[in-house]
């Protein structure tokens, strides 16, 4: 016989025993429809083989009320644990834990990024700021340009910074500190700036207002005779050089401080006089070999470094470059030869042994070593300045053909080639420099290969560092491009 079990939701049969039957006696002695409370009862769960639970478990009840119904049946009401497996609750779970994977992954790859970033303008900001350490430490003063280069790299890392701080999650102690030093950097670029060592930028204000200050006085004359004007750009219809202006500070040349000798200038072709290319040739820091140069096709390309041709040639030899035609004519190294090299292909198209001509150091320039072959342009095309043995070191001038490098002529001068610190060529006649000071070289000498004559002049030429080492004049720009001690310079040339 069994007893039936009348469970809430669930009706569970109960195997007849004695705790059953004794249960149900003592506890409802008045008759079947007397209630009374089950102190105790112990079921089986209907489904207990689908959980996989033991045969030995049971659940456990207690304390539920009763009655005993007319066929002898006990019968109570209990609230019996679901035990159904919870499938839908454990998809949604996994549905969540998927979606929380995928937007975890999303930003662990936001960190990265912003991890790179950091480590790209870390760099960045350890470049400007070895690049300020030496502008606070040297001597020499910087363009506006120069500023403001440093100013737009500045600026370029204050909004990245800007962006990191919005969307970086986690600890942004990094992001603070490189904006700390970001600051920092700004206010010491602005205070080297006010401060201006040479005055360059005052200066240059100063002679803007007094450019301004003198058309305004030739504005206000009346029945003044006109002046002569400057031979047209090309032309030798003057007296020859009287005087130069103050230096105008290009740049530091591309390789950088180390690099303090080499040449630079700008390609003279008569057929195109105002379209020549801008070059600058540093030689390697032993000062004598010449192995890169670059080529820009204008000013505007050299200030900014920008669409700069970078070739290598590794055989060229001081600081004596020349260009003319879209040719460089160099000294071949270690050698008394000269190279002609061209520009749009790179190669050697010609080599001549210049006759008896000194090199290696034998007669250089004074201050400038390797430099005993000095190539020039002018108004007639190409020369050479150098010296022989049997010149006993005095300066020899020859014009040569710029397409075989066969010497046409040649004139021998009475003045010392050691003696002088550079030399160029005008119209045919032959100007030389010589050191006064660390700031002033002095236009000291010139000979006229027209007429033989030779003489002294007095022409201060002001310079920024202590020694020049190459000087090349532009027929057509009428200026000097001075390369001194790696600055490049630049000077107008004023005529009788």
């Amino acid at each position: 016989m069994e007893s039936k079990l009348q469970v809430e939701g669930t009706e569970a049969s109960v195997p007849e025993g004695p705790v059953v039957r004794d249960i149900c006696e003592s506890e409802y002695p008045s008759g079947p429809a007397s209630l009374g409370v089950i102190n105790s009862l112990h079921v089986k769960p209907p489904n207990e083989d689908n959980l996989g639970a033991s045969n030995s478990d049971s659940l456990s009840f207690s304390n539920f009320t009763g009655s005993k119904d007319d066929s002898g049946t006990c019968q109570c009401s209990v609230i019996l644990p679901d035990t159904t497996f919870p499938v839908e609750r454990v998809e949604r779970l996994e549905y969540t834990a998927n979606i929380l994977s995928g937007k975890f992954k999303t930003e662990l790859s936001k960190v990265k990024e912003y991890v790179h970033l950091i480590s790209v303008y870390e760099e960045k900001l350890i470049n400007l700021t070895v690049r300020v350490e030496i502008m606070e430490k040297d001597t020499i003063s910087y363009t506006e340009l120069d500023f403001e280069l440093i100013k737009i790299e500045v600026k370029e890392m204050q909004k990245l910074i800007i962006r990191l701080k919005e969307s970086f999650v986690g600890s942004s102690e990094i992001v603070n500190q490189l904006e700390v030093e970001i600051r920092n950097l700004t206010l010491v670029v602005e205070k080297l700036e006010t401060l201006d060592k040479n005055n360059v930028l005052a200066i240059r204000r100063e002679i803007v207002a007094l450019k301004s200050r003198l058309k305004e006085c030739e504005a206000s004359k009346e029945n003044v005779p006109a002046t002569v004007p400057p031979p047209a750009p090309g032309s030798c219809s003057h007296g020859g050089v009287v005087n130069i202006s103050r230096p105008a500070i290009v740049q530091l040349n591309w390789r950088g401080f180390s690099y303090k000798y080499g040449a630079w200038g700008r390609d003279y072709s008569p057929e195109n006089p105002e379209k020549g290319l801008y070059w600058v040739a540093p030689l390697n820091t032993d000062g004598k070999l010449l192995e890169y140069y670059r080529l820009y096709n204008t000013l505007e390309d050299l200030l900014l470094y920008t669409n700069a041709r970078e070739y290598r040639i590794a055989y060229g030899q001081g600081g004596g470059t020349a260009v003319y035609k879209n040719n460089m004519y160099v000294n071949w190294y270690n050698t008394g030869n000269i190279a002609k090299v061209n520009l749009t292909t790179n190669k050697v198209a010609v080599t001549q042994t210049l006759p008896d001509a000194a090199y290696n150091n034998r007669f250089s320039y004074a201050n400038v070593n390797w430099q005993d072959i000095d190539l020039a342009v002018d108004e007639n095309g190409l020369w050479v300045i150098y010296a022989t043995e049997a010149s006993t070191g005095n300066m020899v001038i020859s014009k040569l053909n710029e397409t075989s490098l066969v010497v046409l002529n040649t004139w021998h001068t009475k003045q010392y080639k050691p003696s002088v610190s550079n030399a160029f060529m005008v119209c045919g006649v032959l100007y030389a420099t010589r050191t006064v000071n660390t700031k002033t070289e002095e236009i000291f000498y010139y000979y006229d290969t027209h007429t033989g004559k030779e003489g002294t002049l007095d022409i201060t030429m002001h310079k920024m560092q202590e020694k020049v080492q190459s000087i090349n004049y532009h027929p057509f720009d009428q200026k000097l491009f001075v390369y001194n001690d790696g600055y490049l310079l630049n000077y107008d040339v004023f005529f009788k």
